[in-house]
């Protein structure tokens, strides 16, 4: 076959030139894992890091694996995460197409091109169907590699169904350099004659990425470390075509412990995961940033950062090339920083569905609820059990009430539940400072310690217990008496007694109470 060389003369002209040019090219297979996430940021930052483009690129050559909406995921996340592209599949640009399928007929011009310069060879071998599914067909010495030009010709006009397989050398090295792990060198011997082209005429992933990248005028790829094996190949293409070869960033995997990559069959979380469980895209980003990256000078101690200070401090030499493990408790300190710097009004309304997953009452202002959760939830996921008291007492067992530590039994609890009924009652104003001027005031008269009053009101109250909890932490209940909120979450967090009583209102807190006398047997 004759190379069609005006059209890939015309291919060629069409590269821009100079500047930094990156990509993201996912395949819409699925979800967006934690690893893709982190290869689309790294890839972001790099471009707008320095002042360069940032393209999208689809990868749906494996038509076997393609997920229906999976496209529309990633449009959806990358939006999400502000990492916004300036050529792609949506919005255009000069070396379009951006998706690989509608790329196809271009693929097998320049595997003929290879053919020409020697770099490749015709192979009408009979594969299996795996075999030529992956376009993985591994053959330690192809009988095809040495046809003679009459030979494929004849085969060619015959036609038999061929693939275009790279012809690797059989002697020296190939040494490439990665910006993590360094000079890599390995003897080309060991190297398998893989196939370009299959013979449906579409490439193989690694034949498109190479052909792609180099249209495309891409500077830097960023992939995972999975694709070092991989890479001499790349480099053999890229010396065949006479191509610049890219700037390569392997990145170690992410692991879910020190001996498990990060898997989704394995039940971890995507980045849609992540947001269904309460987590914030800043935070997730934020973190997912230091999966295997760190600044470095001045910014070396940081571990918050908005997404331009990343843009400003992001630098391929801190990437590490050793593997990072996705550590769920550090995400979660990320969110609840990032949940504790929101602007009221902003948290408000990103709390206010979960607020109504349990607060149905409309008289209850979820913006003023809101901004007693705003410094005590970790994820907005924790909002709906942090409040799902105040429309409706749960059920709750007698034992609350007998706290060793307060010096409570069912009979101390129901003195004192006894006493602070009609204290509250007389109450004139309903405010919380008013209650709490109110039992601090009882407790003093009733000779008992706060905790020993404050305990069974809290129970009667809210319904929870968090005895556990501040027995774990160490806790003594007269520092308890301090942070009221403690109490009423059965985590340590929450709104305190005195807010929860404030919001359900005088009549349904004596209510509340006198419900907790009639279990004690009053």
């Amino acid at each position: 076959m004759s190379v069609d060389h005006a059209f890939i003369e015309e291919m060629e002209a069409r590269i821009p030139k100079g500047g930094v040019r990156t990509r993201f090219a996912p395949s819409p297979t699925g979800y967006m894992h934690v690893g893709n996430l982190r290869t689309a940021l790294y890839t972001w930052l790099i471009a707008r890091h320095n002042h360069g483009t940032f393209i999208l690129r689809i990868e749906d050559t494996d038509q076997g694996r393609l997920v229906e909406g999976a496209t529309d995921v990633i449009y959806r996340t990358m939006a999400e995460c502000g990492l916004d592209h300036d050529e792609g599949p949506d919005v255009g640009g000069p070396v379009g197409p951006y998706i690989q399928s509608e790329r196809r007929g271009l693929y097998g011009k320049y595997a003929e091109l290879l053919v020409e310069k020697g770099a490749a060879y015709y192979c009408f071998c009979e594969k299996t169907e795996s075999e030529e599914d992956s376009g993985d067909f591994q053959r330690g010495d192809d009988p095809c590699r040495d046809l003679s030009p009459e030979e494929v010709q004849a085969n060619l006009a015959a036609g038999k169904p061929y693939v275009i397989r790279q012809r690797i050398p059989h002697e020296g090295t190939t040494t490439f350099h990665d910006v993590s792990f360094g000079d890599i060198t390995v003897e080309n011997k060991t190297l398998d004659d893989q196939v370009l082209l299959k013979r449906d005429g579409l490439p193989t992933y690694n034949f498109a990425n190479v052909v792609d990248d180099h249209l495309m005028g891409i500077t830097h790829v960023v992939r995972g470390s999975e694709y070092l094996a991989s890479s001499p190949k790349y480099n053999l293409l890229y010396e065949s075509f006479g191509w610049d070869i890219p700037t390569y960033v392997h990145c170690s995997p992410v692991m879910r412990d020190q001996h498990n990559k990060m898997s989704k069959r394995h039940g971890d979380p995507s980045y849609e995961d992540l947001k269904a469980q309460g987590y914030l895209t800043e935070a997730i980003l934020n973190y997912v940033a230091l999966l295997g990256w760190a600044p470095k000078g001045e910014r070396s101690e940081q571990e918050i950062f908005s997404l331009a200070e990343l843009v400003d401090a992001f630098d391929i030499a801190g990437i590490s090339k050793s593997p990072a493990i996705f550590d769920i408790e550090k995400l979660t300190y990320f969110n609840a920083t990032y949940l504790r710097a929101m602007d009221p009004a902003a948290f408000a309304k990103a709390a206010e569905p979960y607020i109504r997953e349990s607060v149905k009452n409309p008289a209850i202002d979820t913006a003023a609820v809101a901004a007693l959760l705003q410094a005590r939830c970790e994820k907005l996921t924790d909002i709906p059990e942090k409040v799902d008291f105040f429309d409706t007492l749960p059920e709750y067992s007698v034992d609350f009430y007998t706290n060793k530590k307060s010096k409570t039994n069912p009979e101390v609890s129901l003195a004192m539940l006894q006493a602070a009924v009609p204290v509250l009652e007389a109450l004139p104003e309903w405010t919380q400072d008013a209650i709490h001027d109110a039992l601090i005031d009882l407790a003093a008269r009733l000779e008992v310690k706060n905790a020993t009053l404050m305990w069974p009101v809290r129970i009667a109250a809210a319904g929870r217990i968090v005895h556990g909890w501040i027995e774990q932490k160490g806790y003594g209940m007269g520092q308890v008496m301090n942070t009221l909120r403690l109490a009423l979450v059965g985590a340590g967090k929450g709104p305190g007694m005195y807010d929860v009583t404030s919001f359900i209102g005088k009549e349904e807190t004596l209510r509340r109470l006198r419900h907790g006398m009639e279990l004690l047997g009053a």
